[in-house]
């Protein structure tokens, strides 16, 4: 049976501008780098001990022109500390959609945007 989820896709305009982001601003760390046919690149990226890869697909690899463009993604990210995560990546130069708010569930929750404007919802947890 299925065991996890080994990986979603966003579309991004420059993925080593988008590596850089991910790996240099989040903190997370390059999982798979590879050419593929030697014209499209598998490039994925995964938060430190998280099981579930992002892909940073270049708009029309793999299919990639039917993703939406840039925007809402449905991808949840979890932080122990959400206000100090926060803090931290805006002294990166993240920007986010707003402040921290509590959540009508009562979780603390805000949403960040990569370098593309992917909209991602960032929830203490």
């Amino acid at each position: 049976m299925i065991s996890k989820i080994h990986s979603t896709s966003i579309v991004v305009a420059d993925q080593d501008a988008a590596l850089d982001f991910y790996v240099n601003t989040l903190g997370w760390e390059k999982a798979m780098d590879a050419m593929v046919g030697g014209v499209m690149r598998w490039l994925t990226v995964v938060p430190p001990g998280a099981a579930t890869q992002l892909v940073l697909a270049a708009r029309g690899a793999m299919g990639s022109e039917n993703l939406p463009q840039a925007g809402y993604t449905g991808i949840s990210l979890n932080t122990p500390d959400i206000d100090a995560t926060v803090e931290a990546l805006k002294s990166r130069g993240v920007r986010f959609k707003g402040p921290v708010e509590v959540m009508p569930w009562g979780d603390k929750a805000t949403w960040l945007y990569d370098l593309d404007g992917n909209e991602f919802f960032l929830v203490e947890g």
